[in-house]
């Protein structure tokens, strides 16, 4: 378990340092937990009730409407936070889902304790605060992405996010999460230069 704090105090770290006894009461709070391959973590229609920190495996949130269709929105991976953020945050019913594409390891929190700590300790909040304000700024990000990239910028700009996913993540999702057909996602990977 002290490896895995290590890893969540270099991203906490990296986002915003913690004065030592604020790390201490925020890494008390994070329990290990394992989920297999294909293994739905939050479903639409429940409320999120942890925030996870990924140690290993790739996982995804996806929206999925009346007749079927999926939307991948957004993946994680170590070392990042994961879970239904906007379910947890307003703790309503989640209109999205949360699965393990491989087996994963994480750390997870339950938010009723980080909100109790959040209320508590002024650094958390802050925090929390300037977590979101960096979600937010990729969020926005890849909307403009989505909405004016062509699918070979859009490919170029993932690989230049994260040049690892390509051999983590099934091309599946990826052409999905690019918004491009699966078939035409096969002819960008071998016409692209990577």
């Amino acid at each position: 378990m002290e490896t895995q704090l290590k890893q969540l105090r270099a991203l906490v770290d990296a986002v915003m340092p913690l004065p030592e006894a604020d790390w201490q009461e925020f890494s008390a709070l994070w329990e290990p937990f394992s989920a297999g391959r294909k293994q739905i973590l939050t479903a639409e229609g429940e409320k999120e009730q942890y925030l996870y920190f990924v140690l290993e495996g790739v996982q995804r949130v996806y929206y999925l409407d009346e007749i079927g269709r999926e939307a991948t929105l957004v993946f994680t991976y170590a070392p990042s936070f994961g879970g239904v953020l906007d379910a947890m945050l307003s703790q309503q019913p989640s209109r999205n889902w949360y699965e393990t594409l491989s087996r994963s390891k994480f750390l997870r929190a339950s938010y009723g304790e980080i909100v109790l700590l959040r209320q508590s300790r002024k650094s958390i909040a802050e925090f929390m605060h300037v977590s979101l304000s960096v979600a937010l700024t990729g969020l926005l990000e890849r909307m403009a992405e989505l909405q004016c990239f062509t699918s070979e910028e859009k490919f170029r700009a993932l690989l230049s996010r994260s040049p690892h996913i390509l051999n983590q993540v099934p091309h599946k999702y990826l052409a999905n999460y690019l918004g491009i057909d699966p078939t035409n996602f096969s002819k960008l990977i071998n016409r692209v230069v990577i």
